[in-house]
């Protein structure tokens, strides 16, 4: 489903965080009326502009006037959401692509002035792509660098995974019976029998489950 061709009603998000509450170029009241002056510009129906004075713009969670603004543009109750600056949005790149994603999906429109992001236009929506294809290239990077930190720690003889929780006594008890020749399902049938919890409260040992212990443990 794509935005509709000619954007009728708008709805605005504006936003500070704190620490910007002083910082003229990024007030409120300066967002809002970039936002009113274009849509006057273009002839636009701006519904509502939605604040949130003293939130941060590193995540899109947390922020109740942008759940609402949102919840406007998913219910068609405006055809397009509208910020004066894409950061007042999202300063995470990946979680704007995410949004714009979305927007696409639902069938509104996603517009930053001060970037040219609009969704609403063939250049704006360009705009977008590119800014899209931006993310999913960090989204790689993130990825790839994960995986280089995690191969470096495991050739460093790092355990990875979730730590142990099994109790000590489990553990000894374990490493005891391994000891005395006992296989892993023997060990597994044994704990079941007497019902002793595994690490992570599970009710169920498995012969991999005892080997994974005596791994740790080793």
């Amino acid at each position: 489903m794509t935005p509709r061709s000619r954007t009728q009603t708008v709805a605005g998000y504006i936003r500070v965080s704190t620490d910007e509450q002083a910082n003229s170029g990024l007030g409120l009241e300066a967002q809002r009326s970039v936002i009113e002056q274009e849509c006057q510009r273009r002839g636009w129906k701006l519904t509502q502009v939605y604040e949130d004075a003293g939130a941060s713009g590193s995540s899109l969670n947390g922020r109740p006037a942008l759940r609402e603004a949102l919840e406007a543009a998913r219910s068609h109750a405006a055809d397009a959401l509208v910020v004066a600056k894409l950061d007042r949005l999202s300063r995470s790149l990946l979680d704007f692509a995410a949004l714009m994603d979305q927007a696409r999906k639902e069938g509104w429109a996603l517009v930053a002035l001060d970037l040219g992001v609009d969704t609403t236009t063939a250049s704006g929506e360009m705009v977008a792509n590119v800014m899209a294809t931006f993310a999913q290239f960090e989204r790689r990077l993130i990825g790839e660098r994960t995986k280089s930190a995690l191969a470096v720690k495991k050739a460093h003889g790092a355990k990875l995974g979730r730590p142990a929780a099994v109790d000590k006594s489990v553990v000894r008890r374990i490493t005891r019976a391994r000891s005395q020749g006992k296989s892993f399902q023997a060990i597994a049938d044994q704990l079941n029998k007497l019902r002793i919890p595994t690490g992570h409260g599970g009710k169920c040992w498995y012969p991999s489950t005892v080997k994974a212990v005596l791994e740790r443990a080793g």
